[in-house]
């Protein structure tokens, strides 16, 4: 059983989990993986994966066999398992809890494609979709706090299997990170009665040194104080502070504007390594005024070393005003089909 321990000087809550050292590593030298060869997630092999627990499929087709467009399976090396109670207790001044949660992944196509770029617009609509699916379970578990949705590509970026997919790992506790987040947000919504984010659109709108893209529901920008060369985000104009409230409309219109995204990082960075995070809002909460979810895309260019680490800054060394105008040049072809 996964363990979640809570550091008592910051209340950093960390999980020890043994049974993560089994999983695939990914190769140490900076050179891109093989292609090719056995993959699990490929369609065909359903019985090498934990039985799926949702699937988009087409009619007549059975569960965990062929006909799937996008499938959930449980993580085989958990972080943490959703059997069991939370546990809280204490062992002096040190605070646990049994690591009660879910970890999920999220299988993106059928094919085996390395590239979430490569994907159709729908393909991308229907994970997009399936996001929302998931949280809006979960969300149902009364022990469940927190669901994070991130994608890791390239080995540089904590991947260790190729094939296009995402993660979801849900908490039993808000972590820090967020709590941070949430707390500057609110802080900022008392002293100015507004949403930071929602001014942040404006003014990105405003001035567009930043801009990546604007779509009538969404914008994208490099944000202002950059922590990676390239940081990107994606945010709904509209406010909406819980990432499982999105509307259809806005799926559709989000599908086109993430592939966009990233077939231009790709393209001007010589597809990098990458990590996206979903920020949202917990479970717990009704729809805050001050929050507002968005998508942080953050290419893998740059290391983070030791004065990173111990001083909580960043060293970015491109201007997000200079990454935000080479991206807007990138020009794309999303029409383009890659071959199989």
């Amino acid at each position: 059983m996964p363990e979640l321990r809570k550091d008592p000087i910051v209340g950093r809550w960390v999980i020890i989990a043994t049974d993560r050292a089994k999983r695939p590593v990914g190769p140490k030298a900076e050179v891109p993986p093989p292609l090719g060869g056995y993959c699990p997630f490929c369609e065909g092999s359903e019985n090498n994966t934990p039985h799926e627990i949702l699937a988009y499929r087409d009619r007549n087709t059975r569960s965990n066999e062929k006909g799937w467009r996008v499938r959930v399976v449980p993580n085989k090396f958990p972080a943490l398992q959703i059997e069991g109670d939370l546990n809280k207790r204490g062992e002096g001044i040190y605070d646990k809890m049994n690591g009660t949660g879910a970890h999920e992944v999220i299988i993106e196509c059928p094919f085996h494609e390395i590239s979430m770029s490569g994907l159709t617009e729908d393909n991308i609509r229907e994970v997009l979709w399936v996001y929302r699916d998931r949280l809006v379970d979960l969300k149902k578990d009364p022990r469940l706090v927190y669901g994070m949705l991130f994608k890791n590509v390239g080995a540089l970026a904590g991947a260790s299997l190729e094939h296009s997919h995402s993660q979801l790992i849900v908490t039993p506790i808000v972590p820090i990170n967020v709590w941070e987040e949430m707390n500057g947000a609110m802080e900022f919504f008392g002293y100015r009665g507004r949403c930071i984010y929602c001014d942040m659109i404006h003014q990105e709108l405003a001035t567009e040194k930043r801009i990546v893209l604007d779509t009538p529901n969404f914008v994208s920008f490099t944000p202002y104080a950059s922590r990676f060369p390239f940081e990107t985000w994606i945010l709904p104009k509209n406010h909406n502070s819980h990432y499982e409230n999105i509307q259809k409309m806005e799926v559709e219109e989000l599908g086109t504007v993430l592939k966009t995204i990233l077939c231009k990082l790709e393209t001007a960075l010589d597809k990098p390594a990458y990590n996206y995070i979903i920020h949202t809002s917990p479970f717990d909460t009704q729809a805050l005024p001050h929050y507002h979810w968005h998508i942080e895309i953050i290419p893998r260019l740059t290391r983070v070393a030791g004065f990173e680490w111990g001083t909580g800054f960043y060293i970015n060394p491109v201007p997000p005003e200079q990454a935000a105008a080479y991206l807007r040049d990138t020009e794309v072809d999303l029409l383009k089909i890659p071959k199989r």
